[in-house]
């Protein structure tokens, strides 16, 4: 679906703004964003099917036996799976301490004197 590919464009663009405030590399964690996406949209399918599909599983040979009659409803079931690997992988790197060192080396020496009176 292409409402998948541009939620996750504009999430793996936030996730990789926050890596960079961590000091990690935006690259590395956009891409476990995408993986936790697709990971999580997939078990939350199979999940869903093997709740609310209505064919049997044990004689579903192929993916034309499936009742199609809820597929809105297990789309839906597999894309708030897949936003839940987008809040995992965000919270990871929320419990990562922020880098303070650019602060750190911003301060002058003359910043930590005390105030002269002239």
């Amino acid at each position: 679906m292409l409402i998948d590919i541009v939620v996750l464009f504009f999430l793996c663009k936030k996730n990789g703004t926050l890596a960079l405030q961590k000091g990690l590399s935006a690259s590395k964690w956009k891409w476990y964003t995408i993986l936790a996406w697709f990971t999580a949209e997939i078990a939350g399918l199979l999940f869903a099917i093997l709740l609310f599909g209505k064919s049997n599983v044990e004689n579903l040979k192929d993916l034309n036996s499936l009742d199609k009659s809820n597929f809105y409803g297990l789309a839906a079931m597999g894309l708030i799976s897949a936003f839940g690997g987008y809040l995992i992988v965000k919270a990871k790197l929320e419990k990562m301490p922020d880098t303070y060192d650019e602060d750190i080396n911003k301060i002058g020496v003359n910043d930590l004197q005390p105030p002269r009176k002239d």
